[in-house]
């Protein structure tokens, strides 16, 4: 998203942050897969680390973006309800025009296969960034 949010020229529009719905990941770096196969397709990942998303989280930002089902129920338990309606699925931003995962709901994850599941999760999250990001561009007037 940051690599895309940066072609579009929106980098002092949209704040974006990563965190992650538990803690067994918190301070390292991504994993050595994804950082291989998103560093093959220009974008670097080594300098990020994980961290545990908050409920100061749902104060600071508009959207807050899950990738799968359990973990919209984990952030579903730590806004309030008034907050609820700000989390999506990364996948509902996919445009209908893209076939490739037209009726797919969920972000695979990769973290127990082979380097393809990753290329998978990065083709999702291309196409469903570059929706996104269509689907933001009014609210921003741009």
């Amino acid at each position: 998203m940051r690599h895309l949010v940066g072609e579009a020229k929106l980098t002092e529009r949209i704040l974006i942050d990563s965190a992650g719905t538990g803690d067994w990941h918190i301070g390292e770096p991504p994993d050595e897969r994804a950082q291989q196969a998103a560093g093959q397709r220009g974008y670097k990942l080594a300098a990020l680390r994980g961290r545990q998303i908050a409920a100061a989280d749902f104060e600071r930002f508009d959207l807050v973006i899950a990738m799968d089902d359990k973990n919209v129920a984990a952030l579903r338990q730590i806004c309030r309800p008034a907050q609820r309606d700000k989390i999506r699925l990364l996948l509902e931003f996919v445009p209908e025009s893209d076939s490739r995962w037209g009726g797919v709901r969920e972000v695979v994850d990769p973290y127990f296969g082979g380097g393809e599941g990753v290329e998978q999760v990065l083709d999702q999250c291309e196409a469903a960034c570059r929706g996104l990001i269509a689907a933001l561009r009014p609210q921003l007037r741009v």
